[in-house]
């Protein structure tokens, strides 16, 4: 049985008692297990917070721009396998042997953080971001001349991807061994330890990652369909098949693979099937897809409680790609499904109603900068999947005129909406009490020690997986890991740049496709007038 999420929410006509998130800060050395913590529901106030202190922005040239440019590269650094015009100029190919013991091409993907596992729960996340990124913001990327970039790191995911998709019932979830892997630090294009796979199946489930991965390739289907209709069908055949599995063998990966908990530990399943529902619904228009998420929204708590949106928990990401589809397809859709979509919708209002400060239900969970703070590890994950949903959703609000929600009778406009999250955008790229940048190589001032193994040895050297020279060294890495997001800052507006600081200043390629996102979302270039199907 699947147990239930923990944790406190909130619904939309309660308000709940005001506490305080206390997650234990430890910093993890590289010869540790490196634990991703699941996401917490909200936690919102009982009374209004007060607004955070505007801050003057810092941006360059004038706009988002240059570090939506930035926060591309990342991804670039991530990739693995033969490196095709390539333009990092200390990455080389490696990986290349991947998934040869098991008769696949594993070479390419991406390193999920600062160290060289494929983890394909949150790869697959980042696809899928990234693939909601363009969909919505392509223009936008193409004005700026970087839509060819986007799409090479997305098709540098579904590649790989649709090669860990053996046959009908299997699915490749991981190469490498996190244990040895976190045990090393040493560069990806000299490493030398064991790169085992690990495989879900019929008897060994994973719905969630298999989910997942279906929604990944549907949203991406859609990305390619006019560019490469024979790429964008096998991907469409791939997250179908993907998502019968994961629907018809249900389990949570990490209970099938415990010691899986240690990295990226799955707290559910139940919104993954309706994640990759809603995107196979917009990539296919059937029906069925849509039917499943109405039919199962309520069982699947895919509604009514607000959350966070992050790699684990799909369910605000879900709610607002369904009201997309209630605000622009609600007159042709059945009385039954219509109520449906509007409960997500409303759970999507309630979701901004505690972001927005000043609202009854507003979350105190914030520093003193202003910046919204949920727990010690990653702390950016939090600030910048909630943001990318908020710019969204006020975007959407745009583009049908809908000028305003009720917060618990407090009103709030699409424009309040998007001045939240653009003050979190403003506070990561250096308006913030330390007045540094947590976005690597935008600004003059930006984290020099981030806790990436190969932006911290040199490119001409290739120490062995024991070798401590270059995690311990003082000095700042001689590779600068462009477009990184490190983890964030503390609670207090603290950050530590510390190469073996872990907890702060590792970066991931999940919340780098969030970013991404959110700055394509915020762009002042950006004008959202109107809003069509993705089909």
């Amino acid at each position: 049985m699947v147990e239930a999420r923990k944790g406190i929410s909130c619904c939309k006509h309660v308000v709940l008692p005001v506490l305080v998130v206390l997650i234990a800060a430890v910093i993890i050395f590289l010869v540790k297990d490196k634990a991703h913590p699941s996401p917490v529901p909200f936690i919102p106030s009982s009374t209004p917070s007060a607004a955070p202190t505007p801050m003057v922005p810092t941006l360059e040239n004038g706009t988002y721009g240059a570090a939506l440019a930035t926060s591309l590269q990342f991804l670039q650094i991530q990739k693995a396998g033969k490196l095709v015009g390539n333009t990092i100029a200390w990455r080389g190919d490696s990986a290349l042997s991947d998934g040869k013991g098991a008769g696949l091409d594993l070479s390419k993907g991406l390193y999920d953080a600062g160290d060289h596992m494929k983890f394909g729960f949150p790869m697959a996340f980042t696809g899928t971001v990234l693939s909601w990124t363009i969909l919505e913001y392509k223009q936008l990327l193409t004005g700026y001349g970087k839509l060819n970039l986007a799409l090479d790191n997305l098709r540098w995911i579904t590649d790989y991807l649709v090669n860990a998709h053996s046959a009908d019932n299997v699915l490749c979830i991981q190469v490498g061994d996190p244990k040895l892997d976190h045990s090393c630090w040493d560069r990806p294009e000299s490493m030398t330890e064991e790169r085992p796979v690990l495989f879900i199946n019929k008897t060994s489930p994973g719905s969630d990652v298999a989910g997942e991965t279906a929604a990944a390739l549907a949203a991406a289907s859609l990305v390619f369909k006019s560019s490469n209709a024979t790429y964008s069908s096998s991907l469409l055949k791939h997250a179908k098949q993907l998502f019968d599995f994961a629907d018809k063998y249900r389990g949570i990966y990490s209970y099938t693979f415990p010691d899986l908990a240690n990295y990226y530990n799955s707290s559910d399943y139940h919104d993954e099937l309706l994640w990759a529902a809603a995107w196979l619904y917009h990539a296919t228009g059937d029906m069925t897809y849509l039917q499943y998420t109405t039919d199962n929204g309520q069982k699947f708590k895919g509604y009514g409680d607000p959350t966070y949106f992050s790699w684990d928990d799909k369910r605000a990401g879900t709610q607002v790609l369904l009201s997309r589809v209630q605000l622009l397809s609600s007159d042709s859709l059945s009385n039954d499904i219509n109520t449906v979509l509007g409960s997500y919708r409303s759970t999507a209002e309630s979701v901004m109603c505690v972001l927005v400060p000043g609202t009854p239900i507003s979350t105190t969970s914030r520093t003193e900068g202003g910046l919204l703070w949920i727990q010690d590890w990653n702390s950016l994950q939090h600030t910048v999947g909630s943001s990318f949903l908020a710019t969204l959703y006020s975007n959407y609000m745009y583009a049908v005129q809908k000028t305003k929600i009720s917060c618990s009778g407090t009103i709030v406009k699409a424009d309040d909406i998007r001045q939240f999250a653009d003050s979190q955008v403003k506070y990561i790229l250096g308006s913030n009490p330390i007045n540094m940048s947590y976005l690597v190589g935008y600004g003059s001032v930006y984290p020099k020690k981030v806790h990436h193994r190969g932006a911290s040895i040199p490119a001409n050297q290739n120490p062995s997986c024991s070798d401590r020279t270059w995690l311990v060294s003082s000095d700042p890495n001689p590779n600068i890991a462009t477009g990184a997001l490190v983890g964030g800052p503390s609670l207090s507006d603290s950050y530590n740049d510390a190469r073996d600081n872990a907890l702060q200043g590792e970066p991931t390629t999940t919340s780098s496709a969030l970013f991404t996102g959110l700055l394509s979302g915020l762009d002042s270039n950006t004008n959202y007038t109107t809003l069509t199907s993705f089909t």
